[in-house]
């Protein structure tokens, strides 16, 4: 089971995007993604998106809003529990980021981007005022279904 964070960081119209096109062996490679990754011992899910955001993108976010949590069932061979923010607060500059190509997308043009099949479908949940909870099944790379609730 792997734990981790997923954030989309706002401004403008905007939303921050990484190219995954850096990294050997990337599971991502190609793929556009929000930043993100995987829990350190201890940590709290807030403390790894701070982490995670700042080590991908050299902007140190505050107050992280929590949307929701999305399980990936036997991802690549594994199970996927992700935390997933969004952050509107942040200062520092850009970093050349080791994940890939960092860039500032119109929130309009998300969804023509290279992406995984589940991320088209979660992203307009980021809009709602509602925690959700979302299970995705994939059978290799191939997306087959999803289920979801919301709260609140």
């Amino acid at each position: 089971m792997i734990l981790a964070t997923l954030c989309y960081i706002k401004r403008d119209g905007q939303t921050l995007m990484v190219h995954r096109n850096k990294k050997p062996n990337d599971i991502h490679e190609g793929k556009w993604n929000g930043l993100g990754g995987k829990f350190e011992a201890g940590e709290s899910p807030e403390e790894c998106i701070v982490r995670e955001v700042r080590e991908e993108s050299g902007l140190v976010i505050q107050n992280p809003g929590l949307h929701g949590l999305l399980v990936f069932t036997q991802f690549k061979g594994k199970d996927w529990y992700v935390f997933v923010f969004t952050a509107t607060e942040f200062e520092g500059e850009l970093i050349d980021s080791p994940e890939g190509k960092l860039e500032w997308i119109d929130d309009g043009k998300l969804c023509e981007l290279p992406l995984w099949p589940s991320d088209r479908v979660f992203l307009p949940w980021l809009e709602r005022r509602e925690f959700f909870s979302a299970k995705f099944i994939y059978e290799e790379e191939t997306f087959v279904s999803h289920q979801v609730s919301f709260y609140g």
